[in-house]
């Protein structure tokens, strides 16, 4: 039973991969414009950032539940480490200027 199992799955993972590629093969590429790029970097940055500091926040045993939920309208960690995110570009081009 658990062979018909496995067979039955091998057989749909064929299938499936048969299809996508079959269905890749007749997709135009998506064209991507600067802001779009500029915005899924912006998340990424900010998403690096923030998976940082909850790893910083957990080695160092730091309490999470030193703000309240109730006040805050999204979790400030996530909003410093979005503006951390906006604010990088800015900090970066004013240090290399100093630098020179």
């Amino acid at each position: 039973m658990q062979a018909l199992g496995v067979m039955f799955l091998v057989f749909g993972v064929i299938i499936s991969v048969r299809e996508r590629k079959y269905r890749l093969m007749w997709r135009s590429q998506a064209t991507s414009n600067q802001l779009a790029t500029a915005l899924s970097q912006l998340v990424g940055t900010a998403g690096g950032i923030y998976l940082s500091l909850e790893l910083l926040f957990s080695f160092l045993k730091i309490p999470e539940d030193w703000w309240s939920g109730s006040i805050f309208l999204i979790e400030p960690l996530a909003l410093i480490s979005l503006l951390i995110a906006i604010l990088q570009p800015f900090v970066l081009s004013t240090w290399t200027r100093l630098r020179k």
